[in-house]
């Protein structure tokens, strides 16, 4: 059985909240401050959290953030802050998605087990990459450019392993967004574009003159050995 976590101070919707997901099959328990919420998904690792973010002790990003650094488990943050500052925030700090109150349970639901089907997919990748030389350790997190370290961000790291994974074919902005920001419901091309700038620095080649990454104008970026 699921088991999800909600953090969530407000003592209408948190019952509610609980009560649906429980009667769909999960099995729920909720804290209603951070630092209580925080301290729970440390002790009994549940598989997700759905997390506030006007929490009464901290803010619920900070939250995330400190859990971020202890665990990877998926995080779903439900806010009222519709604002695009909150949900970069946010989506930065780690969270794998991010729906705006006031939601249905359904809504809720379905993104639950989206993430969770997101989870299970990335527990099966494959454990190495190789794209002529470029080599690519996905359990370790290290990459390789003949036989010399490339020093990665988080995010540059998870753009070249998602771009490796599709070596050979065209990947679209929107699909970058949505797989490796996990922002399904849209964002700057601008974000994309800047990380693939430094990727390619990192590689030794720019869009001038590239060698493994090569866009097609007006359709996405493409990963492949030089020829």
């Amino acid at each position: 059985m699921v088991q999800v976590l909600v953090i969530e101070d407000d003592d209408r919707i948190r019952p509610l909240v609980v009560r649906s997901l429980a009667d769909h099959g999960f099995a729920v328990w909720s804290e209603r401050t951070g630092m209580q919420g925080l301290a729970a998904a440390v002790d009994t690792k549940p598989d997700l959290v759905v997390l506030d973010l006007g929490l009464p002790d901290v803010d619920g990003t900070q939250v995330l953030s400190m859990l971020r650094a202890v665990s990877q488990v998926p995080v779903i943050v439900a806010s009222a802050r519709d604002d695009e500052p909150s949900l970069v925030s946010a989506l930065d700090a780690g969270a794998d998605d991010y729906v705006v109150k006031p939601y249905t349970t359904t809504q809720l639901e379905a993104r639950i087990r989206a993430v969770l089907r997101r989870a299970a997919a990335g527990r099966t990748v494959r454990q190495s990459l190789v794209v002529g030389g470029l080599v690519i350790d996905v359990a370790a997190r290290r990459a390789t450019l003949d036989d010399v370290a490339l020093d990665l961000s988080p995010r540059e790291f998870d753009l070249l392993v998602h771009l490796a994974e599709r070596a050979g074919d065209v990947v679209t902005k929107r699909e970058l967004l949505s797989e490796v920001w996990q922002q399904a419901w849209g964002g700057s091309d601008k974000t994309v574009d800047v990380h693939l700038s430094w990727l390619r620095r990192k590689l030794g080649e720019s869009a001038t003159e590239p060698r493994y990454l090569s866009t097609v104008r007006g359709v996405g970026v493409r990963l492949a050995a030089p020829e």
